[in-house]
């Protein structure tokens, strides 16, 4: 193969990807109008009031989230919706999650006899709060995330979850908004809603009333990022049911169906987008109507990263996870039983997600190699500077604007003008820096198959006062195992 045909595959790649940004764009336009004329045509009170709601079960994993699990439980049992309950996973936490739990709820021992059918670590002992008779809390030992939301779901009483994050808040409206389409949709087996990371958030009485820039450069950085993704990412994948991955900080699930289907996988770091796949497989492997999808207006607030070592663990971690899901999965890759699933979805994912910084890198390597070996081909660099680059910054700078529609957003002038200047650094800096991280995680991952890696959490300041330790004979006694 000679330069001249490398130099027109990888153009041809950039174009295919930035004709993609166009396409997504154009789609979030859409989607949003329809969204905001769901808002304006069914307001939160009717929803309230409806009655076509199923009751939810909140699936809370932690392990070692002593700084934010208060915030975090208390913002799920302060939701607007008919029929709730939290169910709280301590994963053999070695801080002190538990006895927050503890203090904060006046936990107590109850027996509860369950039904496992999906084998998990021993459950230590099961509790209830005293103070709200929605919390449950399960101690067991430690399994990882995917071990303690098979544990959730086998205790789980009502036939919808939603898995959670233990560092996350959730808009007060958004189970109600995400969890009428399945009074909409009999076919439909997980929805998602958005992530946004709640850096920079401003709390009164617990909620969210502002949203500031994050102090942060690295924060800064993952706003953009996520607004990107979301809006413009999630949203076109799902209008054209090619949706992979829901988020594994929101998403609502049937229940009969992920228990059907084996529940989360512990073989990997990517438990949350494997199981999307599975669903999918299983049901095209049934030929059963289905549904998977995500919508734009139901919010959950996350704490991501604020150090850059951290943001390097977390990236990593996902690449890992994304190519391990495709490699298990690998038989629907192009398979026509599979239908744009196997034939569009996985092709994409494969290429321009978990094959991107092999792609990307490569291309900025031949661009230099270009010049430094005097071979220099300038039409070649400047439409791959043009496509590699430019193109993405527009995409970055659209997706802000568009965000300027949602209910919740950033408002000073001020802070938007900042953002907009992270939107160009994003793809003249911090992208390549993210596409080495990842580049690195392909090479390695196969060693490193399942590892999760330290993450750090910072306490949410939520306008409330945190409750005091408990003594050193208040932590709730374990009962016998379940």
């Amino acid at each position: 193969m000679n330069l001249t045909v490398v130099e027109f595959l990888f153009l041809v790649y950039f174009a295919l990807m930035n004709v993609g940004y166009a396409i997504g764009l154009t789609t979030t336009v859409r989607e949003l109008a329809r969204s905001m004329r769901r808002h304006q045509t069914l307001r939160f009170d009717a929803l309230l009031l409806g009655q076509t709601h199923k009751p939810i079960s909140l699936l809370v994993p932690a392990y070692n989230e002593e700084a934010t699990i208060e915030a975090s439980v208390r913002s799920f049992l302060n939701l607007r919706y008919p029929q709730f309950e939290v169910i709280v996973v301590n994963d053999g936490s070695r801080d002190r999650t538990l006895d927050v739990l503890n203090a904060t709820f006046d936990l107590h021992p109850a027996q509860m006899v369950v039904p496992l059918t999906i084998p998990t670590k021993p459950v230590r002992g099961t509790y209830r709060s005293a103070r709200e008779d929605r919390l449950i809390v399960i101690d067991k030992d430690n399994g990882g995330k995917a071990d303690s939301l098979n544990v959730a779901m086998q205790y789980a009483r009502y036939p919808l979850f939603c898995a959670l994050d233990a560092d996350s808040l959730l808009d007060e409206e958004a189970l109600l908004r995400v969890a009428r389409r399945f009074a909409d949709d009999d076919n439909l087996l997980v929805v998602g809603g958005t992530v946004r990371p709640l850096n920079g958030a401003v709390f009164h009485d617990g909620r969210i009333v502002d949203l500031h820039l994050p102090a942060t450069a690295v924060e800064r950085f993952q706003l953009v990022e996520y607004i990107r993704a979301f809006l413009v990412g999630r949203t076109t994948l799902s209008a054209y049911g090619l949706l992979l991955i829901i988020s594994g900080a929101f998403g609502l699930f049937r229940r009969d169906v992920a228990l059907q289907v084996g529940g989360y996988a512990h073989d990997t770091v990517g438990e949350d987008m494997e199981l999307i796949v599975r669903l999918h497989r299983h049901a095209r492997e049934q030929r059963r109507p289905y549904t998977i999808t995500y919508v734009i207006d139901p919010i959950c607030w996350t704490q991501v990263p604020d150090a850059w070592n951290l943001l390097r663990r977390q990236r990593d971690r996902w690449q890992r996870g994304l190519i391990e899901a495709l490699w298990k999965h690998r038989r629907m890759f192009l398979n026509p039983r599979y239908g744009r699933i196997g034939m569009i979805s996985m092709p994409y994912y494969v290429f321009f997600e978990a094959l991107a910084p092999v792609i990307e890198l490569t291309g900025y390597a031949l661009a230099v190699g270009l010049v430094v070996t005097g071979k220099f081909s300038a039409p070649f660099v400047a439409l791959f500077f043009l496509l590699a680059t430019a193109y993405g910054t527009l995409i970055s700078f659209s997706a802000q604007s568009v965000e300027v529609f949602l209910r919740q957003r950033i408002s000073r002038p001020g802070d938007r003008l900042r953002l907009l200047g992270f939107a160009l650094l994003d793809n003249l800096g911090f992208r390549q820096w993210t596409l080495l991280i990842r580049f690195w995680a392909t090479l390695t991952g196969p060693l490193r198959a399942g590892q999760w890696g330290k993450m750090e959490r910072r306490r949410i300041d939520t306008g409330t006062p945190p409750t005091p330790p408990p003594d050193a004979g208040d932590s709730p006694r374990n009962p016998d195992p379940t």
